[in-house]
């Protein structure tokens, strides 16, 4: 398993259930608030500096989320896909990047297709049992509790780069 943690330079995630523990709370006036766990967003943006190709690609429309990643330096970022793999197609094609160096992070059904294409499928350990079937790594954290952490910090201590001189300041 380590090998396929070494030779990973793209890291693709969901939102709801991934990033976030997929409850979404609804105010009166009908606005949508999601929580995004601290330690996700650290990893995230060491992720970005250490310059690791990162995307999400989800079928939900928050501009929260579009917002929080934007803040972490995430600016591949598709709201509201219908299609996650003819997205993921296009991602690919316009960066050169190959599907054996990706890691997918996905929950639910939606995820899929898309992730049976990359080299490193994975999930949070509260993923639906479909999804648990088609991952090569399964997460000890739920979504929302520091799975997105896991993944990335694995990819990056397996390739000498986790703790790495100032890449830990924010």
């Amino acid at each position: 398993m380590s090998d396929k943690f070494s030779s990973i330079s793209t890291f693709i995630f969901d939102v709801d259930g991934v990033l976030t523990d997929g409850i979404v709370y609804v105010g009166e006036l009908g606005e949508q608030l999601r929580g995004f766990n601290i330690k996700d967003g650290y990893a995230i943006q060491l992720a970005v500096k250490c310059g690791y190709n990162i995307a999400i690609i989800t079928g939900a429309k928050s501009k929260i989320a579009q917002y929080r990643l934007n803040s972490l330096g995430v600016f591949d970022v598709f709201l509201g896909v219908e299609s996650k793999v003819d997205v993921l197609n296009a991602y690919a094609s316009q960066k050169g990047l190959n599907f054996e160096h990706m890691l997918y992070m996905g929950d639910d059904i939606p995820d899929l297709d898309v992730i049976q294409l990359v080299g490193l499928p994975s999930c949070p350990i509260d993923a639906a049992p479909e999804i648990k079937d088609c991952c090569n790594y399964i997460s000890p954290q739920a979504g929302g509790q520091g799975c997105v952490r896991d993944v990335i910090e694995k990819v990056l201590k397996s390739q000498g780069k986790w703790m790495r001189e100032k890449a830990y300041s924010w």
